[in-house]
């Protein structure tokens, strides 16, 4: 009778209850919020301003047309970069890279860590003192992934690096599972 229960749960490790593991969120992530810092600055000189000037104007349409330009400002130069920056998005899981932006029209890019890819960093003086950076992930296909900006981008290189070396593990013992089981019904198919 324990020697059921042993085969059952060698069965139940081996083949395909590995892939029914649940896959796991292990990052998430945005680009550097240093994006924002003009954006920010630029809404603090509007309203500095516009509550300077506002009703010491002498014409009424003045002020309203001082209201409505800041308005539009504030919109264009501020509202608009939060929400781009709002509509990037790169989640890193145990199976897969999933890269998600777009505002009007949403597009979503996949790549499974199974697959292999190269992982490449670059950074600029001002990303090495933030310690972010753009994150390459060449596939082989036409068109890399670009994670643009990514805060601790050492962090997130190593990482991917891992994930993809446990992935091409599990990949290669199920191989070489598939290939034993192969192996052995062949072997028992003989007469």
């Amino acid at each position: 009778m324990k020697a059921k229960k042993t085969e059952t749960n060698e069965t139940e490790l081996s083949g395909y209850a590995r892939e029914s593991r649940p896959e796991k969120v292990v990052a998430r992530l945005r680009p550097h919020a240093r994006v924002l810092a003009w954006p920010t600055l630029l809404l603090f000189v509007l309203a500095g301003g516009t509550g300077y000037f506002f009703g010491n104007l002498p014409e009424p349409w003045q002020n309203a047309a001082l209201l409505a330009g800041a308005i539009l400002l504030a919109l264009l130069g501020c509202l608009l970069p939060l929400a781009a920056w709002l509509t990037k998005r790169y989640t890193i899981t145990t199976r897969r890279i999933i890269f998600r932006h777009g505002f009007f029209v949403r597009t979503r890019q996949e790549l499974l860590h199974s697959r292999g890819y190269d992982v490449s960093v670059r950074q600029n003086w001002v990303q090495a003192g933030f310690r972010s950076g753009t994150v390459l992930i060449n596939s082989g296909l036409e068109h890399p992934l670009v994670l643009k900006d990514v805060p601790n981008v050492d962090l997130v290189q190593s990482t991917l690096h891992d994930l993809m070396e446990q992935a091409s593990t599990v990949m290669g013992s199920r191989r070489q599972e598939q290939s034993a089981l192969a192996a052995e019904s062949a072997f028992w198919g003989r007469r």
